[in-house]
């Protein structure tokens, strides 16, 4: 039996980051506060991650393989993509929740 306090590692891609930044910048042009609590919100709930990142739901999109990866709600319309591995929760995006994510294949 696994111990219950296991935690996992959360690996952000540098695209996922790159992503983030991009998404940030875009607010900052409207609201630094809007940019700056995006990156906050999204820090937050990437480290929650480490514990019980199975609760959150299965990106479900025709153009993505099924079951391959979750998605956890940041800041109201943006979608941390991520698939968990072992030990292991790889971010591999930050998307708008208006995209298409059909590139994810």
């Amino acid at each position: 039996m696994e111990p219950v306090n296991k935690k996992c590692t959360v690996i952000v891609s540098d695209e996922a980051a790159q992503m983030l930044v991009s998404h940030a910048y875009f607010l900052a042009q409207v609201s630094e506060k809007a940019a700056l609590d995006l990156v906050a919100e999204f820090s937050a709930k990437a480290k929650s991650l480490e514990e019980f990142p199975g609760r959150n739901p299965w990106l479900s999109d025709p153009l993505v393989p099924e079951g391959k990866y979750r998605k956890f709600l940041v800041a109201k319309r943006y979608l941390l993509i991520y698939q968990v591995k072992g030990d292991n929760v790889y971010v591999d995006a930050v998307v708008d929740c208006r995209q298409d994510y059909g590139w994810l294949s």
